[in-house]
């Protein structure tokens, strides 16, 4: 899955946070970034940014980038999937009301002992504990070390309910149905664009970045040099490429190996 002579990409997929984006960098975006996933637009290959935010808070942080380049697609909070329609990103369907219905069902099922578990956790990790629209339980932790504790803990809780999993990013976690994430909704977008994972692209460096990180989903798999030691494993090890460059430098460098689609 090394990509030692160019190959035709039909779908990139990247996450945002510390993959194409840094925002205490002089330029959030890599320079030259934009203008090479502008020409693969321009040839037919579609963008879609996977990432755990929500709406608001990218499109904000795209604005005070000042992105010139829109992606096609957006995967939010790990699995919600959004077509860009003329500068508006609307729900794409079913995947989204299925996402919900299905989430809310094993939340509602499981409500008395993730409570329970809120409630021992926060007795005993000095962590922030919340519930958000997509999760009844919600950390962040105050060191890796700490959230390392804590996942634990939620990880033996989802291995008891085998519908349920942990989600983290950094320092932060979140519940989650285990049927619905980053590479699932990749592998939904593929379906609805009739996109196989020969022709796939997807890059990240967190934890939550390695669902989609999956040959079952992404045959040209991309890490930058910043990415997190369990990510660089992985591409490795599915014969991807780690990037001695950061972010969106080590993206751009990486896609010089392949070809828009048309």
């Amino acid at each position: 899955m090394s990509d030692s002579a160019p190959t035709v990409l039909r779908l990139i997929s990247t996450d945002f946070d510390g993959t194409i984006h840094e925002d205490l960098a002089h330029a959030p975006f890599a320079p030259g970034f934009e203008d090479r996933i502008a020409e693969f637009q321009s040839r037919g290959t579609k963008w879609v940014i996977n990432t755990g935010r929500e709406m608001a808070s990218l499109l904000e942080s795209l604005a005070r980038a000042k992105a010139r380049v829109h992606p096609d697609y957006l995967v939010l909070v790990e699995r919600e999937i959004y077509r860009n329609e003329h500068g508006h990103y609307v729900p794409v369907e079913p995947w989204n009301s299925d996402c919900t219905r299905r989430h809310a069902e094993i939340f509602e099922a499981l409500a008395s002992e993730i409570a329970l578990k809120l409630d021992d956790l926060s007795r005993r990790f000095d962590a922030s504990f919340y519930q958000d629209p997509w999760s009844p339980l919600c950390v962040i932790a105050t060191s890796n070390p700490q959230m390392d504790a804590i996942e634990t803990e939620l990880s033996a809780l989802c291995r008891a309910h085998p519908g349920l999993a942990a989600v983290r990013n950094d320092i932060y976690i979140r519940l989650s149905h285990v049927g619905y994430t980053k590479g699932t909704a990749l592998g939904e977008l593929q379906r609805i664009l009739g996109i196989a994972p020969g022709e796939t692209f997807a890059a990240g460096d967190h934890f939550n970045d390695l669902p989609m990180l999956d040959p079952r989903y992404a045959r040209h798999l991309v890490a930058p040099s910043n990415a997190m030691p369990a990510v660089r494993e992985q591409v490795l090890r599915h014969g991807g490429r780690v990037m001695p460059q950061r972010a969106g430098a080590a993206v751009l460098a990486a896609l010089a190996a392949h070809e828009p689609a048309f």
